[in-house]
């Protein structure tokens, strides 16, 4: 007799990602201490809909943006049957809490999180679905202890699933967050997974959890050990030339981005992970043995930061 296929609740993971929303948004407001979320809901046209909150020129943020979005359909996107051609033909959910938070200061990293949920379904076959997520942190002034301590959290939360979850994921995001044209990463990367199934969904969707609950305690610590650093103009200058590399890869490669954009997705709701202030200069180069240099040379290329270390 063949095994029945374990059950979805879709229901249960739209509920915490929902939460999720707001649990994150609170703390961010309270860490902030100046501006709170605007809250804009949208409607897909076909079909789902979500909701957006940015918060701008805060106390501490410049701009961040934590958007929950639902969306379905009848038919999946280029994005989506490249590289699983079984989806072709089937109608689809997908849902996610997705967020960026860019601070005024170049000495407090930009972070990245995302966890999310995808299923799709067609009468004569079982679901295919899957969860993937993370987080990543894109420093400018970047200090050892906050990268050992981003890493030592997403250690921690996937500790509980197998000793090799984080560095199988830990590898995947070097490997995703990487701009190729640069040939240089975006950040000091984090945790990256996608179509994850084979743990079936109970085990999947409580390791979902574990992401999206570390990510807080990854990030805040950061936040206020580095709030109160003065900064100069060229500090800041260099923070609006490092955010283009940022803004490059969301535009270029990231697989989010590209099935929003490609689904018929809110725009602004898509995009509303690029920086609020930006440059670009032709063949800037850092002065040798500086800061600047040092985060090429020393913190983007992929290494263990956690080696040696409880």
């Amino acid at each position: 007799m063949k095994d029945m296929p374990e059950a979805t609740d879709v229901a249960a993971v739209k509920t915490y990602l929902m939460d999720l929303q707001d649990r994150i948004c609170r703390a961010l407001e309270q860490a902030d201490g100046q501006s709170r979320f605007k809250e804009d809901d949208w409607a897909r046209p076909g079909g789902g809909g979500g909701r957006s909150r940015i918060i701008e020129q805060g106390g501490l943020l410049e701009k961040g943006g934590v958007g929950f979005s639902h969306v379905f359909g009848a038919g999946m996107p280029p994005s989506a049957t490249a590289h699983r051609p079984e989806l072709a033909g089937r109608h689809f959910q997908a849902m996610g809490v997705s967020l960026v938070m860019h601070p005024h200061s170049p000495h407090i990293p930009t972070s990245h999180a995302n966890v999310r949920f995808f299923i799709a379904e067609k009468d004569d076959a079982d679901p295919v679905w899957w969860f993937g997520g993370g987080f990543d942190l894109t420093p400018y002034y970047a200090q050892e202890e906050d990268c050992v301590h981003w890493h030592r959290v997403a250690r921690d939360a996937c500790a509980p699933f197998g000793d090799d979850v984080y560095p199988r994921f830990k590898a995947w995001c070097d490997e995703y967050f990487y701009i190729k044209h640069r040939d240089e990463a975006r950040g000091i990367g984090g945790l990256f997974f996608d179509d994850l199934n084979d743990w079936g969904f109970e085990r999947s969707f409580d390791f979902l959890r574990s992401i999206g609950d570390a990510y807080l305690e990854a990030y805040l610590p950061i936040v206020q050990r580095r709030r109160d650093e003065a900064y100069s103009p060229e500090q800041k200058a260099f923070q609006e030339y490092r955010r283009g590399r940022y803004v490059e890869f969301n535009l270029v490669y990231d697989r989010g981005t590209l099935f929003g954009l490609q689904t018929g997705g809110r725009t602004e709701s898509i995009l509303m992970s690029l920086p609020p202030t930006v440059r670009w200069a032709y063949n800037w180069q850092a002065e040798p043995g500086s800061a600047e240099a040092r985060l090429v040379k020393d913190f983007l290329p992929a290494r263990d930061w956690l080696k040696g270390k409880a």
